[in-house]
């Protein structure tokens, strides 16, 4: 799982090991020069036993990392890591990469459960934040760590940041793209620690709505979940829409489309797929939606159905053309798929493809 992609979904995931009691280790990618396996953002929850969830990167440099952070949990300190990946081939057990990696490792999160909290909270309203961790150098080798969580709308704190940091802050709150993390290092001050600060942008988990609640839609629903997507699935029948059918949606929504869709927004982080059960009401959610910010909008159908529900939007003037052509339809990877399984593959690996070229 990269949650140097959806870095919410690992705080989630620490909030909930938190309120558990399960001793973890919250491990971040702050930093990096050449080339590493894994960008700044990339994270891992490290356990006493192993790896939890996450990676930063695999191979030599997260074994050790883990045995680091084995230990680290054990003596409850936290520690900020420097490893080079710039061996030979013939060492064993190394890295060869070329570059180099900054990595934290907070062996004890638990401090900031309430900044954890607030980003749950911000998650599930939608709202994107930036977290600001604050790591200082306490001697012996570890560090205190200290955290804030600041959103357009949730700014306690904001004015007692140094300008420069703050400046930053503003700056990610209005840049959603991928260089969504920044380290900075303040010059030393003569009467204390040395300090380093490590800021994210953190957005909502991407919302992928499904209509239509068939055999393509069960298998979706699974992918989308493995994706890191917060799945919908509408559909207007209740023997379709209903939790023992779709267990591993987040909402199911039942009613006409005015009804089912009437209080969901879909935003630039947003993913619809219309799969229904006939062509009238596909074309009644792709109306009721089509012009709205969602980042995609696919629709499934054959070439003869698509060009006459394309011919009757434009023709009554529920869609511009520039709104038509930025529907892809017939939906999915042209992958040469045939069962429901692999229907729901080639829309998943073009909603990946999306979500990609959006955050590239």
């Amino acid at each position: 799982m990269d949650f140097g992609r959806n870095r919410a979904k690992i705080y989630s995931s620490l909030l909930e090991l938190i309120s558990q009691g399960i001793p973890c280790s919250l491990t971040i990618v702050t930093g990096t020069y050449g080339s590493t396996p894994q960008k700044p953002g990339s994270a891992a929850i490290i356990g006493e036993a192993g790896l939890i969830s996450g990676t930063i990167g695999g191979g030599a440099t997260e074994n050790a990392v883990i045995q680091s952070a084995k230990e680290n949990i054990r003596v409850h300190q936290s520690q900020l890591f420097n490893f080079n990946l710039q061996n030979d081939i013939s060492v064993t057990n190394a890295s060869i990469c070329g570059g180099g990696m900054q990595i934290l490792l907070d062996a004890q999160p638990e401090k900031s459960i309430s900044v954890f909290q607030e980003i749950e909270s911000s998650n599930r309203a939608r709202i994107p934040g930036v977290l600001i961790t604050r790591s200082s150098d306490s001697g012996s080798g570890s560090i205190h760590i200290e955290r804030h969580w600041i959103t357009s709308v949730h700014s306690t704190g904001f004015d007692t940041l140094k300008p420069e940091i703050a400046s930053v802050v503003s700056e990610l709150l209005s840049d959603s793209g991928s260089g969504n993390c920044r380290e900075f290092k303040p010059e030393k001050p003569e009467d204390g620690p040395a300090q380093t600060y490590f800021l994210e942008r953190i957005d909502p988990l991407p919302r992928l709505v499904i209509a239509g609640a068939g055999h393509i839609c069960k298998a979706l629903s699974h992918l989308g979940k493995l994706l890191d997507f917060e799945v919908i699935v509408w559909d207007d029948r209740p023997e379709y829409a209903n939790p023992e059918n779709l267990p591993e949606a987040d909402q199911i929504l039942s009613g006409n489309v005015e009804e089912g869709f009437s209080e969901i927004e879909l935003d630039a982080n947003s993913y619809l797929v219309i799969v229904t059960r006939g062509h009238n009401q596909d074309a009644h959610v792709l109306k009721h939606f089509i012009g709205s910010a969602a980042r995609y909008i696919g629709m499934i159908g054959s070439k003869r159905k698509i060009i006459q529900v394309r011919d009757k939007f434009l023709g009554e003037g529920w869609a511009t053309r520039e709104q038509w052509d930025k529907i892809y339809t017939p939906v999915g990877l042209q992958i040469n798929s045939q069962s429901v399984q692999e229907i729901a593959v080639s829309i998943a690996a073009q909603l990946i493809l999306v979500r990609g070229n959006a955050n590239a």
